[in-house]
């Protein structure tokens, strides 16, 4: 009996409803999910839940996700999540600073939900997630 628990996703953005159907998403798509409000609190919770992934806005208060994320890759604990930033900033440069920081892709809002948890699979495949 395989008892190992689907690997967690961190959806960390400032807005509540995107964090609410990519729950739903996300759940349905076989992962388990925490949320987080900003930057601050992403971080937090990444450091004391290791995250197989991260679904990170750029715009968030107290601590933007670029930040948020040249954290998290410079920690120990949280330098092998999967980063997946999920923002409105589509210029080059932003995608790129996003990509030299470690993030593992990149997806401009609007998006499409269903592309992002196919790119969130390719990433965390459901099976080899970590408790």
């Amino acid at each position: 009996m395989n008892t190992e628990l689907p690997p967690l996703v961190l959806v960390a953005d400032d807005d509540p409803l995107l964090r609410a159907v990519l729950e739903h998403k996300l759940v349905a798509g076989g992962y388990r999910v925490a949320q987080a409000g900003n930057g601050q609190e992403a971080l937090e919770l990444a450091d004391r839940l290791s995250p197989a992934a991260t679904v990170l806005d750029a715009m968030m208060p107290f601590m933007d996700g670029f930040e948020t994320l040249r954290r998290m890759k410079a920690a120990p604990r949280t330098q092998g999540c999967a980063v997946i930033m999920l923002t409105a900033l589509k210029r080059d440069e932003d995608v790129v600073n996003a990509l030299q920081l470690g993030a593992a892709d990149y997806l401009a809002k609007p998006f499409n939900p269903d592309e992002l948890i196919l790119r969130l699979k390719r990433l965390v495949p459901i099976g080899t997630g970590r408790a």
